[in-house]
């Protein structure tokens, strides 16, 4: 597996990541696509398991469609929607309802606040991808686990973006313009290396079609994947260099559209009955228990990681 270090241009900067999102909370849904579809498949793929979760992490949970479609499929279960973006989950207070309520933390994945194996479910859609090391938060996650929890997620597969990478590869100013993706086999390792047990994982594409390369461009930064790469160009796209990418682009119409290809990689895993493992001991922090996030309501977003503000651990 691909180990990044400080220096690596492909390397994410965390703090633009969540800026990025905050910034892009209200408009995000009307744009998000491929997420809607492939929570989708993925909430599918959930019901094929016949769970029956009593506590469930959504993970990395943007605006809540997915915590809210958990609660609706699992009602008796506590969910919690975890997110980097503090905005995001002021908009999932929105579909956080009194008779089908939900729970909201603003957490980074790489420290979550909660105690060791709280959840009987960890759901995640598209955000791993925001990771640069996997065995990091993939950690976190086997620690909040149940020995006997099942961790279901999707993440993005190299070929994702491919023809907008190629455009601005043939436009040639040597800069990272989109992120490097991490394929099957890395997720797979990821997953062992952090204890998890009998990994399953397999790889889709989907293809959405754009009338023009800039519609694409401003469908990524409406969502607010903008590009966080340590690589990226800290200047302004001149017009006569997003002129060159567009018309690279161009060479990919197919029957008047422009094809925007994802490689989606699922994978699921079960816990495991060892010793849970995490992050290393950073000092005094608070531990949530997730049984106690039912019951507050001082605010949209219940809890901030690392502020001390939730209840004693």
């Amino acid at each position: 597996m691909r180990r990044m270090t400080a220096d690596d241009p492909f390397a994410l900067e965390r703090r633009r990541v969540g800026a990025a999102f905050d910034a892009a909370s209200e408009r995000y849904d009307a744009a998000a696509k491929i997420q809607h579809a492939v929570r989708a498949e993925l909430l599918e793929r959930l019901l094929e398991l016949r769970l029956e979760p009593r506590t469930i992490l959504d993970l990395g949970a943007g605006t809540g469609t997915g915590a809210r479609d958990l609660k609706r499929r699992f009602p008796k279960s506590l969910v919690v929607a975890t997110d980097l973006a503090p905005a995001m989950l002021r908009v999932a207070a929105k579909r956080s309802s009194w008779l089908r309520p939900f729970g909201r933390v603003a957490a980074d994945a790489y420290r979550l606040p909660f105690r060791n194996q709280s959840f009987d479910l960890i759901f995640s859609n598209l955000m791993f991808q925001w990771c640069d090391d996997l065995v990091t938060p993939f950690k976190e996650a086997r620690r909040v686990l149940k020995p006997s929890g099942r961790f279901l997620m999707s993440t993005f597969g190299p070929d994702t973006l491919t023809e907008l990478r190629q455009s601005w590869a043939a436009a040639g100013d040597g800069a990272n313009h989109v992120s490097r993706f991490l394929d099957l086999h890395d997720v797979g390792d990821a997953l062992l290396r952090a204890g998890f047990v009998e990994p399953v994982l397999d790889v889709d594409r989907v293809v959405l079609q754009h009338k023009l390369a800039l519609d694409l461009m401003r469908e990524l930064k409406t969502i607010g994947a903008r590009n966080a790469t340590q690589g990226r160009s800290r200047g302004l796209t001149t017009r006569r260099r997003l002129d060159a990418v567009v018309a690279a682009y161009e060479t990919h119409r197919r029957n008047g559209k422009l094809p925007a290809t994802y490689e989606v990689v699922y994978a699921s895993a079960w816990g495991n009955e060892s010793a849970p493992v995490g992050i290393a001991d950073r000092g005094p922090e608070v531990r949530i228990d997730a049984h106690s996030i039912r019951h507050r309501s001082r605010s949209p977003v219940d809890d901030e990681a690392g502020t001390g503000r939730g209840p004693a651990a």
